[in-house]
């Protein structure tokens, strides 16, 4: 029995699909890509960076509390959001590479965990920044500080476990497993100011409430998220490449780039 016509060209166009999907998931075509996708991703972070800069220092207004100081937040918050963000997606590049033995994967995860370090740092000096002027001290043992100086040791294990081993791909073995363990981390860092008390102030934007801050302040400080949001991509995929040319180097398409612009 014959498939009818409509029928057959349906099945033809989903596996096309599906070849698609995945022709980018070789180091060789994900190389070209993501030359071609950094610049874009590093100009939006720009021009996003410096309107959220302009509406958090100069449009927002100043708030009746903490004063001047607290439009540090504009910096501090989205690279808290980021910190946490980005070790979530390392630890699923990981455990993807892990699962499937899939290269590009593993390299992914490598290329993430510098960019979330330098997050969670600036998040820890830009909230000691903040802390002095409130708090009237740089750093306390504060559950939620505390949480995130353990997920900025766990980005740093992650980068020297896998420096410690020679051969790659026991090195994304182990540090998959480590990622994995230590993304139990992230949730005690957001849920931290409920379970215990805490120095720290709560959440002031929220899927469940309305915010609590201006309006203004609030766009500032979105505006600055996704301005961070493209910085990490570019970042990431300005490492990645290089992660490909390191453990690709013996392949034929590496020698053919010598000399390329690429």
């Amino acid at each position: 029995m014959r498939m009818p016509r409509r029928r057959m060209q349906a099945t033809r166009s989903r596996m096309a699909g599906r070849i698609n999907w995945f022709y980018y998931a070789a180091p060789q075509t994900f190389y070209s890509l993501a030359g071609k996708s950094t610049p874009v991703f590093y100009a939006l972070a720009a021009i996003l960076g410096a309107i959220g800069l302009y509406i958090g220092f100069f449009v927002a207004p100043t708030d009746a509390q903490q004063g001047e100081g607290y439009r540090i937040i504009f910096i501090h918050v989205p690279t808290a959001w980021m910190s946490m963000f980005l070790y979530v997606v390392m630890a699923f590049w990981a455990a993807i590479g892990l699962a499937f033995n899939t290269r590009l994967s593993s390299m992914m995860a490598q290329a993430i965990a510098p960019t979330g370090a330098w997050m969670t740092f600036l998040a820890l000096w830009t909230g000691a920044l903040w802390g002095k002027p409130m708090w009237g001290t740089w750093w306390v043992w504060d559950a939620r500080l505390t949480s995130e100086l353990i997920l900025l040791f766990l980005y740093l294990g992650f980068m020297a476990l896998q420096a410690a081993i020679d051969e790659p791909r026991r090195a994304d073995r182990a540090g998959a497993l480590l990622a994995i363990v230590g993304v139990v981390n992230v949730p005690i860092i957001y849920f931290s100011v409920q379970w215990w008390n805490t120095l720290h102030q709560g959440a002031s934007v929220s899927i469940t409430r309305s915010p609590t801050m201006a309006t203004t302040m609030l766009w500032g400080m979105l505006v600055m998220a996704l301005a961070f949001w493209m910085y990490c991509i570019g970042a990431t995929l300005t490492r990645v490449r290089a992660i490909i040319l390191e453990r690709e180097r013996h392949a034929d398409w590496v020698r053919d780039l010598k000399g390329s612009p690429q």
